[in-house]
């Protein structure tokens, strides 16, 4: 028997962090992105002769903003229902039965898993007994599992559960339990839901897994998202097989400066390193966060971050990345021993004591013509606000330690 594990779809969620400065094309391909998420499990499933379908929770990411989003769903477990493939699903805290409040109809091999108690579904045919139980509400803090009914025997069993298991990092402890918990149960798989990184819980003869999410949605979701393929038969662990489905990929890129003499050298690093993981995302779009990491002298003409993306997202267009935002983490090496290096560094913590004293940056903005201060009141900017002020101060020691360091390299 064959069945396809997803969970997390999160359907009609928008992808964040982008919309502001992505492209039109991308831009809608990102508010699609949930929907042709979707689009591939079902493929997925039609082309792998999956027996059934295994959706453990937060199908929607709360209630409908109107009935299109669940009705494209039912016209999705449409499309399986008329190639005989039946779905299991439970709701999770996103989806939970008070939260979703409005309903569409579902096709007929849709099953809706009680929200009350925890349900046993059999299907002779399939030889499959499905076990699972849906969220009434979004805060569930109780062990559902431990009132799961024990396996049948001479079936294949499947659990279903959305779960926090013993806690995850970012998630929260929503219907805990243990892997010890599932593994009593003797499953021949238990399908989890709800963290949104792939991972096998229990890796032995009573396999469980999450599937993770179908589709990132930030930067702190990386990586390459989809669905689990499980083959299964009675008595037997499960084999499992990992299916990407996502349409948009997103990747924290880091870059080491370390040793790098030039801030065209740190910039030709980021280019080179965007341009490979963009070949490496195949015909997806990848959207990045690019950090800058390493001890380098170039580490105050990267200060200013504003500065930083824009030069980042300027060469990621040409590699056919889309940059979220850089940021430079990088420092300046402790041990130097040329005198040229050490008048950098002595300019560098100037440089950014100055910044942080806007007292003394307002002193120099009133100085006379022909100077830093005239060039300043000039300029038409608000030199009242302190974060203008900040800004422009951070500029000015980027781009003086980026002449010294070309002078003195």
């Amino acid at each position: 028997m064959r069945i396809v594990h997803a969970a997390d779809i999160h359907l009609d969620s928008p992808l964040s962090g982008l919309s502001r400065f992505a492209d039109d094309d991308l831009a809608q391909q990102l508010r699609l992105a949930s929907r042709r998420a979707l689009e591939n499990l079902v493929k997925l499933v039609v082309d792998k002769k999956a027996n059934a379908l295994v959706l453990a929770g937060d199908i929607y990411d709360g209630d409908w903003k109107d009935y299109a989003t669940g009705q494209f769903f039912a016209k999705q477990m449409g499309v399986l229902d008329d190639h005989g493939v039946r779905v299991f699903m439970v709701a999770g805290n996103h989806d939970a039965a008070s939260v979703v409040t409005k309903a569409v109809p579902l096709p007929r091999n849709v099953s809706v898993m009680s929200t009350d108690e925890p349900e046993l579904i059999i299907d002779a045919d399939l030889g499959l007994a499905v076990h699972g139980q849906g969220f009434p509400s979004r805060d569930v803090r109780d062990n559902l599992v431990l009132s799961y009914r024990d396996r049948v025997d001479d079936l294949v069993n499947v659990g279903i559960l959305h779960t926090a298991v013993a806690g995850a990092e970012g998630h929260a402890s929503y219907a805990p339990c243990s892997p010890a918990d599932l593994e009593r149960k003797a499953y021949e798989y238990f399908a989890l839901g709800h963290v949104h990184t792939r991972r096998v819980v229990n890796q032995d003869h009573w396999v469980a897994a999450f599937s993770g999410n179908l589709q990132g949605r930030h930067v702190n979701e990386t990586g390459p998202k989809g669905a689990l393929v499980v083959d299964l038969a009675v008595g037997q662990k499960a084999a499992l097989t990992f299916e990407p489905l996502d349409v948009a990929r997103w990747g924290k890129v880091q870059v080491d400066a370390t040793g790098l003499r030039s801030v065209d050298d740190v910039y030709d690093a980021v280019e080179r390193r965007l341009a490979e993981d963009r070949a490496a995302t195949g015909d997806r779009p990848l959207l990045a966060r690019v950090t800058i990491t390493g001890e380098t002298a170039m580490a105050g003409a990267l200060s200013d971050r504003v500065r930083l993306t824009e030069t980042v997202r300027s060469l990621a267009e040409r590699t056919g990345v889309t940059v979220e935002k850089a940021v430079s983490q990088a420092r300046v090496p402790q041990a130097r021993s040329r005198v040229e290096d050490r008048l950098l560094d002595a300019v560098l913590r100037r440089g950014q004591e100055l910044t942080e004293d806007i007292g003394a940056v307002k002193e120099v903005a009133k100085l006379p013509n022909r100077d830093f201060g005239f060039e300043l009141r000039k300029s038409g900017l608000d030199l009242s606000d302190d974060d203008v002020l900040r800004r422009i101060t951070a500029t000015a020691l980027a781009d003086l330690l980026a002449k010294m360091s070309s002078e003195v390299n």
